[in-house]
Parts: C-alpha cells; structure tokens; sequence
C-alpha cells in the first residue's frame, strides 16, 4: 500500500477513468429491462394503427342523436357488433342514416360512423331504462340487432381514439440514452418492435473476506458474526441497475481467495470485495492480489518502449476520508476486469460502494449521469459535529427536502449499521471543516 493519501475525488477520478461502456449487443424486450438504449428508436407504425373506440357502446352518425334526451331519445336500428379485432362491421358496409353498431373498447370505428355513445347513455338495446352494461355476446346475441335508444347527444369525434393520436410514423419514440423500463418496453411492443440494441446490464460479483463471517441463519459461535456486507453490497449493485451475484464469504487464506475471485471471472464485468484491504495480519486481499501487477493507469511497456494495454493488478490506497480509508482498485484476468476492494466495517463498505462502485456500474452501463443527486441543506441537531482535520467525513442522516435540513442519524463508528438503515442521504464535512455547528449549510448526497 503506498504512503501516498489519495483524495476521494483523484480515487473516483482513476476508477471512472479506466472504466469502460459495455459493447452495446440486440436484446429482445424482455432481456432489454434495465438496459440503456444506444440508439434513437423511431417509431414505423402508428399508434393507435386505425381509429377505434374507447368506450362499450354505439358508433353512430352524430347528427341521428342530434337533440337526444331521456324524454325524447334519438331511435337508430342496430346493424351489428364490433368487437376488438374486427375489421369493422361483418358484411364490410358502412353506416349509414339512422344506424347504429354495437362497439366495443378498442374495436375499430365502422366506416360512416363519426363518435361513439357510451352504453350507459342508452338502453343498451332492452326497450328500457339507461343501461349499466352491455349482456355477453354470447349470451344475447341478438342484442347486436333491433333498435337502441340513445338517450344524450355526442360531437364528432366523441369517444374515439384516432389512428397516431399516441404516436405517428417518423416520430422519435425515445433517444439514445434511455433507460428500458416498464413504460419504455410497452412502448416498443406497442410500435412493433420485438428487439432493441442496448448497453447490457452489468454483471457484478459480490464476496466477503474473514473467516470470522457466518451466513445468516446459521448459528454464531464464538467469535463469529453474520456476513451482512455482501448482502447489502449485493442489493446495492441491483440497485444501481447492475445484475450481481454474491458469492459466500471466502476464509481468510490468499490463495483460497484467489482462486475464488478466478471462478467468478468468467460472469464478472467487474469485482467487488469487502475487508481484508486494512494493515492487518490477516488482510488477505492485499497478500492476494497486490503482487499481480499494476493497477490500470499504469501502462506496460513492450518490448520497443511502446505503451501496451494497461497490466493486471490491484493498487491499495489510503484515502483522505472517513469512514473507508484503506480502499483498493484495479484490473484482474486476462480481460482486466475491474476490481474495486472495500474496507470491512459495514459503514465503510456501504459509503465506499456509494461514492465508487456505484458510479464505475453506471458508467458500464453507459448512462452520462453516473452519481447520486447532491443538495444544500441545513444542519438540524443539538450539538456540534466533530470532524478529523484533513480528512473528507460522511455522515449518515435524514434529509427532509420541504424544510431543507439533514438531521444526523447515529453515530460516526463505522460499525454502526443500524442507523444506516435509517438513514437517506449522506452528510458530507470537507476536508477543512472540523466542526460544524447547528445552523450550518453543507453538502448532502441523497440516497433515495
């Protein structure tokens, strides 16, 4: 580990640095979730395809219901049912004066018709009273026949959908850069579109270091605690939009650990470990993977002088920060896949993967806003908060956006997990401040 102290933001600088977009590929829709689009998709068919109906009920002419009312309702002969799928009405003919056809939502508007009523503005065809809704075809199909009583009049266009009403051919349906979500596939399937071309999700491997972890669910012995960082770190890279895998947590034996992150190349677009990168004995992350060559940065020279691409290996580092001062990064395997090592304390790892792994995913992803959205707010607390000199803190708190302030949550220990779960933003006392009073104005990172 060098005896340089790095800052947070020449630490995220190097990571950002050397990570790369993922290779865009074509994706069906449903593999496309999470992904982010690497080209406009313009739409080729419009949306809604033809004019249809949005509502149960009957197409008409409008001025055959011109002047309708309950008193005095407008009496049209119904000429047939069109349903959802239809062509329009059975025979092809149009509709002419004084007709009707029974409609239903979605199905195309007939020829000649020009609005829609709602069955609950007629009798739905009984000879009796406003009707509530229309009887199954199949249990009355006459009801697609005889009269309708109509008893409200309509304007043109009532109740109808026009064909590209939603959107029209040649319209931009969404841009490079979007996210694929819910919203955005019922949209391509909607304009015809069965594949997209798309950054793919991250894969992202998770594990633990200490042989003194246990899985939850299993019983303590002495000595031992649960394994809670992959956990978290595993629902924090998902939740940055990565796919990730955890992988249980690896004794504390380099050559053990080594040989476990080797496995997990193979599925891995970047590594993520916890603990064992402090000035332990047994901070076996370092003894495993710091003699394997140079961090990505650092280019080796071939054999004439020239920069090849960069070597393998991991730099450890001190960061000018607290919590998660002892940090590493770099490149391993044979398509140096990013490696970013984090500190064991849950708080450490937490706000290490925050401030780093969070914004390396999101830049695999290829998404231009790779960070946490960041807000002034204002101090709320009894009593001075105390910070080393030199170095960047981070506080967990809760940030309440109607009154602008952040009250602390917790104490600063980097043991303390607790209170993270609590906790919504991170307070942020620079490298100057080593109090900060009630009243004051900083910086927070919002995690929500």
């Amino acid at each position: 580990m060098s005896s340089t102290i790095w800052s947070v933001d020449e630490h995220l600088e190097d990571i950002l640095a050397a990570v790369r977009p993922l290779e865009p590929i074509e994706l069906q829709l449903p593999d496309a979730q999470g992904c982010v689009l690497v080209e406009d998709v313009v739409v080729e068919v419009a949306l809604p395809p033809f004019d249809n109906s949005s509502m149960d009920g009957y197409a008409v002419r409008v001025s055959d219901v011109e002047g309708a009312g309950e008193e005095f309702p407008a009496v049209l002969t119904v000429v047939g049912d069109v349903a959802a799928g239809d062509g329009g009405l059975a025979d092809g003919r149009s509709l002419a004066p004084g007709e009707a056809a029974r409609i239903m939502t979605g199905a195309p508007l007939p020829e000649g018709a020009e609005a829609v009523v709602p069955v609950e503005w007629t009798d739905g065809g009984t000879g009796g009273g406003p009707a509530t809704a229309m009887r199954a075809h199949s249990e009355a199909p006459e009801g697609a026949g005889g009269e309708v009583r109509v008893h409200r009049p309509v304007k043109a266009g009532a109740h109808v959908r026009t064909r590209g009403s939603d959107v029209r051919p040649g319209d931009l349906a969404l841009r490079a850069g979007s996210v694929v979500g819910p919203a955005q596939i019922g949209l391509l399937a909607a304009i015809g579109r069965a594949a997209v071309k798309v950054r793919p999700r991250p894969r992202v491997v998770v594990l633990s270091t200490g042989s003194e972890l246990a899985q939850p669910g299993e019983e303590l012995t002495g000595g031992r605690i649960y394994d809670s960082n992959s956990f978290a770190l595993t629902a924090a890279a998902r939740d940055a939009g990565a796919i990730a895998y955890r992988v249980p947590a690896v004794a504390d034996d380099a050559e053990t650990l080594r040989a476990t992150i080797e496995d997990q190349l193979i599925r891995a677009d970047i590594v993520v470990t916890t603990g064992g990168v402090s000035v332990g004995a047994y901070d076996v992350v370092k003894e495993a993977l710091s003699s394997l060559g140079h961090a990505p940065g650092d280019a080796a020279e071939g054999a004439e002088g020239d920069t090849d691409e960069p070597a393998g290996g991991v730099d450890f580092r001190k960061l000018a920060m607290q919590p998660g001062k002892p940090q590493g990064f770099g490149s391993i395997g044979p398509d140096h896949t990013p490696l970013l090592a984090l500190p064991g304390n849950p708080v450490s790892s937490y706000v290490s993967f925050e401030l780093f792994v969070r914004p390396a995913i999101r830049t695999l992803m290829g998404l231009d806003d790779v960070h946490r959205p960041k807000v002034r707010a204002t101090l709320a607390m009894d009593e001075a908060l105390s910070s080393p000199p030199g170095r960047r803190q981070f506080l967990r708190g809760r940030y309440d956006a109607e009154a602008g302030t952040v009250t602390p949550v917790g104490g600063s220990g980097s043991h303390l997990i607790a209170a993270l779960a609590q906790a919504d933003a991170l307070i942020v006392l620079p490298e100057d401040t080593t109090s900060a009073e009630p009243g004051t104005e900083t910086e927070v990172i919002l995690l929500r």
